[in-house]
């Protein structure tokens, strides 16, 4: 995923699901228009029917619909996208009109939090960020938060069309909840006992921040930043497996983002890898989480390292200490991570047992330490998975900032804004 500069006056960026044609979309015609002219960047009336399916009169009825609502514009003229298009005066481009509906994304995180703030276009035009509160707080205290870091974003003529926000845990998407996350204070439980009734973080953030506002997991996020601006914005079905202080992971399936049945998402990080294994952050023992995000690194790395476990040791600096022992030969160190590329063997063997996907990304900050995704650690894989009637899966790794997942909550942001203005 390249930097998200300003684009070109001549080649405009597109930004969005580059959908196959024969996809079926069900929502309304003018929605489907204006989501592949920001796709493209630039496409002629022609094209657009083309891509659709559809016939040229109901494009140029849509396009006149939104020219006259100011979503989209005429521009120059459309470049020749056929290779037999006929010679003569090309046809006119359309091109969205990208002022006037800003919206912003944040990810918070343990150590830090991005904001990006974005035109309708999904063109990046500032962002801001700030070191987090250590552990976990109230729900106040991290709204708080939020409110401090979007203040830094320079203010805008229009307000906000909305606001897309990620944070590790169990998040419902649906209901704007948060069941559990190690960046707040343990949920209350029900009236009956019978469970944890979540935190009301949705709600808490937009009458704070006075905007719509959507939340989501943080790996979710990472997958809409490659089904948007990266890899991922050409194909149908693909998997992102994050590997930072935690473990997560977004599936994309038919082009769209799945969450499961209650708007959950897919937890990777907390499938168990080991009955009554090593304790993870969530309290449950065995989850693979345990075996591979910082805190669970950092826990072996102060034995290795000879460190002494009563001081307190910053993970960050611990890992950083862990590599460059690795890479030097420390053999316990090697081990260290050798044993967490096994354990990662075994959850990718299982996600593509499991879901099939055309492509897994490996991606996160931690993806800088190569020992994780060793050609020994994909080999494993696939001899972890049945391999009889497919080829092996391909794997890429992406070691992506804090930025990109910002820019993750930012297109989740805009399809809220687009859902609000034209139709889901």
């Amino acid at each position: 995923m390249s930097d998200p500069g300003p684009a070109a006056e001549d080649t405009p960026r597109g930004a969005g699901p580059m959908r196959p044609p024969s996809a079926r979309d069900p929502s309304p015609l003018r929605r489907q228009v204006f989501d592949h002219v920001r796709a493209q960047g630039r496409a002629s009336r022609a094209e657009v029917a083309r891509a659709l399916g559809v016939s040229a009169a109901s494009v140029t009825a849509a396009t006149a619909e939104l020219i006259g609502l100011r979503f989209l514009r005429e521009t120059g003229p459309a470049p020749l996208d056929r290779p037999d298009s006929p010679r003569g005066r090309p046809p006119v481009a359309l091109e969205i009109v990208p002022e006037g509906r800003p919206v912003i994304g944040v990810k918070l995180g343990d150590e830090r939090h991005t904001a990006v703030l974005a035109d309708f276009g999904g063109r990046v035009l500032a962002h801001a960020a700030r070191d987090a509160t250590p552990g976990r707080r109230p729900l106040a205290a991290l709204v708080a938060e939020v409110a401090a870091l979007i203040a830094d974003l320079p203010a805008q003529p229009t307000p906000v069309a909305a606001i897309g926000i990620g944070l590790p845990g169990l998040v419902d998407h649906h209901a704007g909840r948060v069941a559990w996350s190690p960046l707040l204070d343990a949920p209350r439980p029900t009236e009956s006992g019978s469970g944890d009734c979540g935190l009301d973080l949705r709600d808490a953030l937009a009458a704070r921040l006075r905007a719509p506002v959507q939340i989501d997991n943080d790996a979710n996020l990472l997958a809409l930043a490659e089904l948007w601006f990266g890899a991922g914005r050409a194909l149908s079905d693909f998997a992102v497996v994050t590997i930072e202080h935690g473990v997560g992971m977004g599936l994309v399936q038919g082009g769209r983002l799945q969450r499961g049945a209650r708007g959950l998402g897919l937890e990777l990080g907390h499938m168990k890898v080991r009955l009554d294994g090593a304790l993870c952050r969530c309290g449950s023992r065995g989850c693979l989480e345990a075996y591979l995000a910082d805190y669970a690194l950092a826990r072996e790395a102060a034995t290795a390292l000879g460190r002494d476990p009563g001081q307190p040791h910053s993970p960050r600096a611990m890992l950083e200490t862990l590599f460059h022992a690795a890479k030097s030969g420390h053999e316990p160190s090697r081990e260290i991570f050798a044993r967490a590329g096994r354990h990662l063997a075994l959850g990718l063997a299982n996600l593509v047992q499991l879901l099939d996907p055309g492509l897994v990304i490996l991606s996160g900050e931690r993806m800088r330490y190569d020992f994780l995704y060793a050609e020994e650690v994909l080999a494993e894989m696939n001899r972890l998975a049945l391999p009889q009637g497919r080829p092996p899966v391909p794997v890429e790794v992406h070691a992506w900032g804090d930025l990109v997942w910002a820019q993750g909550a930012a297109a989740l942001a805009l399809i809220a804004a687009t859902d609000a203005a034209l139709g889901a």
